[in-house]
């Protein structure tokens, strides 16, 4: 009879994938989570096309249209620490990212969320009965009329006070359904 206990490693095998895309599967699984709780449909842009997720909050209660969209740009790093003493974390995009998400005079707007994600993978989650975890957090930001500062990327400083949860996307969408900005 074989001893099942002892043939199961200390540390999972985990699989080879890059970790650059699994930060990305991260983060959408993250956006995902907050979306199921603030009740928005999603769709991600085939090809992409600079934005990485569409997002719709449908209620008969907006004032302007029933339907409200909100365009979404991911990124997330490893190089800050949870709540950064700094009070914010820091982000590289392309310049190109920037100036599309940086326009004014747009019909849907866009936000920048930045995640904070620790450098070691075996950390990201964790499940128990009653609670699934990931780690660490996640940020949002306007960057409408954002200049590019860098010659091919440009760092995008995103405030720790704005954490990215349901609460804070249904606050999004209410002021765009009035006629503001995110």
């Amino acid at each position: 009879m074989i001893n099942v206990e002892a043939a199961v490693p200390e540390m999972p095998l985990r699989g080879d994938l890059p970790k650059k895309q699994r930060m990305e599967m991260l983060q959408d699984g993250y956006l995902r989570a907050v979306a199921a709780a603030a009740g928005c449909t999603m769709a991600k842009p085939e090809p992409d096309d600079g934005i990485d997720w569409k997002l719709s909050h449908t209620s008969e209660s907006h004032t302007a249209d029933c339907q409200i969209d909100l365009k979404i740009q991911l990124k997330s790093t490893w190089t800050s620490a949870p709540n950064p003493p700094s009070g914010f974390v820091s982000v590289n995009l392309s310049n190109e990212r920037l100036a599309l998400l940086a326009r004014s005079n747009v019909i849907v707007h866009r936000i920048l969320v930045a995640m904070i994600v620790p450098d070691d993978i075996a950390k990201w989650v964790e499940a128990s009965h009653d609670v699934f975890q990931l780690r660490h957090c996640a940020y949002w930001r306007s960057v409408t009329g954002v200049q590019s500062s860098g010659q091919k990327y440009t760092a995008v400083r995103v405030s720790t006070s704005q954490i990215f949860d349901d609460v804070a996307l249904c606050a999004i969408m209410e002021r765009i359904c009035k006629g503001g900005a995110p």
